[in-house]
């Protein structure tokens, strides 16, 4: 009931230059956000945004999602690692990312796109919302087949063993014929561990999107969709971090078990409530399918 980690995290290599699986799980979550987009646009989900003003919101979303997200880890789990070495925040494809960094990230990109449309913030990130979804769930793929970001033992004869970054198991100082061999004795079970990972994978990516697409599927109140996805995030992750190990150098902030990925969970949240209380008396934007949107043809 355990599974040996040896998953490759590099999934490509051409000379000098190496493709990280970490780097086309970001690659894959754009193009699925890009996709999902085009859905929503051609069926009017955005009124009066064409294909060519969702590129832009696209563009603007790539930029707030890597450098939010890059500069959201290190403030809040790496600032004295960066302090130590300034060029690591350039290193993304060694992973490092915060997905509440990259929110925030996001959020600046997209009011910065909706200033300039002459549109209401809130209409703008009710369409994003359940473009995200999937991208997350990729990104956590992209942990797991890293082997980062793993969960607490199990302690129950299941899980999942990281015998690259598990600190542990490279005590034992053991190579690869050795490695097998103490595995298939079920001499390793001691070091399985949750896949914590695998668990965000499905709560954060094919719960969240299966949720927050079937939700938008109908037009909604402003702020209830974005406040959809606030909750459910904010609540799935507050519960993963229960069997997810806190990240090093930080530890638990309080009562044994608060860690910083729960700390921030928390006002999204609130936030989530708060969105759902706005919405009970907000205008619903109603679809105007675009004439001639296959061509990207602006309609006013």
């Amino acid at each position: 009931m355990t599974y040996l980690h040896q998953i490759d995290p590099i999934a490509l290599s051409l000379g000098p230059l190496k493709i990280h699986w970490y780097g086309l799980m970001y690659l894959l979550a754009f193009v699925s956000a890009w996709w999902l987009g085009r859905q929503r646009i051609r069926a009017g989900r955005l009124p009066g945004v064409d294909m060519n003003g969702l590129s832009d919101l696209a563009f603007y979303g790539m930029l707030g999602v890597v450098l939010g997200g890059r500069i959201g880890y290190i403030l809040f789990y790496s600032f004295g690692a960066f302090l130590d070495n300034p060029l690591m925040i350039f290193k993304v494809w060694e992973g490092g990312m915060s997905f509440h960094g990259g929110l925030l990230g996001v959020m600046a990109a997209a009011l910065w796109w909706t200033r300039k449309q002459k549109m209401h913030f809130f209409d703008t990130m009710d369409f994003v919302a359940p473009l995200v979804p999937a991208g997350l769930g990729f990104g956590r793929i992209g942990n797991f087949i890293g082997a980062e970001l793993w969960g607490k033992y199990t302690q129950a004869g299941w899980g999942v063993i990281f015998p690259s970054t598990d600190p542990n198991v490279l005590k034992l100082g053991l190579d690869a014929a050795q490695l097998q061999a103490q595995y298939a004795a079920g001499a390793l079970d001691r070091f399985a561990r949750h896949p914590s990972q695998l668990y965000q994978a499905f709560l954060e990516g094919l719960v969240m999107f299966c949720v927050l697409w079937w939700y938008s599927r109908k037009p909604r109140p402003r702020y209830a969709v974005s406040g959809m996805f606030a909750l459910l995030y904010g609540v799935f992750r507050f519960l993963v971090e229960f069997v997810r190990v806190p990240d090093e150098g930080i530890g638990y902030l309080a009562f044994g078990w608060l860690t910083m990925g729960q700390l921030l969970s928390l006002p999204l949240i609130a936030l989530g409530l708060f969105l759902f209380w706005l919405s009970r008396r907000s205008p619903v934007l109603q679809p105007v399918v675009p004439t001639g949107a296959h061509e990207g043809q602006k309609q006013a």
